[in-house]
């Protein structure tokens, strides 16, 4: 119930006068039955602008530490998402990918919308990274299409470290679903679950027009971090006195 307030009463007519996205191809985007809507993920502001668009209600997987935040912010977000339908993942462990498929699964069983980031986390730099095979264990497991979607403008909107987004014109753009029923009965084959979800990350960089890197994000992150950290260590330290 509070979902549906949220999309038409409260938080979605608010984005829609704020942004004005401009909706392409949402044509795309079956009218009923399961599917998958796979996209890049370049800001917070995704989770809003797309389910405030669909004419479906969609379920996102989202990451556990949205449940968990600290103080009335963190508070406040949890029971967003929460009220929102969405269903919280824990990323860390040996089953943390597992658990993800089950929990992903259970919503295209009943027949719903199921959203997905196939990076596994934002992009910190616009760009588009490879993406992990999960999204693709669960199109074959379910038999479901794959809606390839590309959120344009949202890096620059609120890139990551922003609290408040700014005003920036946004695009979202679907592509024509994709078609994984050639492939039923392989879901367990790492060359077939490998070419289904690059097949998938080609469709949203043809949507996105972004610069892709063929690594996963959080390893380009953890590197970079790393570095970042060997740079401060080997600044000068000023003395105390």
């Amino acid at each position: 119930m509070f979902y549906y307030l949220l999309k038409y009463v409260i938080l979605g007519p608010l984005l829609r006068l704020v942004f004005r996205p401009r909706i392409e191809g949402l044509e795309h985007v079956p009218a009923d039955g399961p599917a998958i809507v796979a996209g890049n993920h370049l800001s917070f502001s995704d989770h809003f602008l797309m389910p405030a668009i669909l004419k479906r209600r969609i379920t996102f997987l989202a990451k556990a530490e949205y449940f968990t935040g600290p103080g009335i912010k963190g508070r406040l977000i949890a029971a967003f998402f929460r009220s929102a339908g969405q269903i919280p993942v824990d990323r860390t462990g040996k089953e943390a990918g597992q658990a993800a498929i089950r929990e992903g699964l259970g919503v295209l069983r009943k027949g719903e919308l199921l959203g997905i980031y196939p990076e596994g986390t934002r992009s910190h730099d616009g760009r588009l990274y490879k993406g992990k095979v999960g999204v693709a264990v669960m199109a074959l497991k379910a038999q479901v299409p794959v809606v390839p979607c590309a959120m344009i403008g949202t890096f620059e909107a609120q890139p990551p470290g922003r609290t408040l987004p700014r005003i920036h014109p946004v695009t979202i753009r679907f592509g024509k679903p994709l078609d994984f029923s050639r492939y039923a009965g392989l879901e367990n084959e790492k060359a077939v679950l490998r070419a289904v979800t690059d097949e998938i990350m080609y469709a949203i960089l043809s949507l996105s027009e972004q610069e892709y890197v063929d690594r996963y994000a959080a390893v380009v992150k953890a590197e970079e971090a790393g570095k970042a950290g060997e740079r401060a260590s080997r600044l000068p330290r000023m003395p105390l006195g």
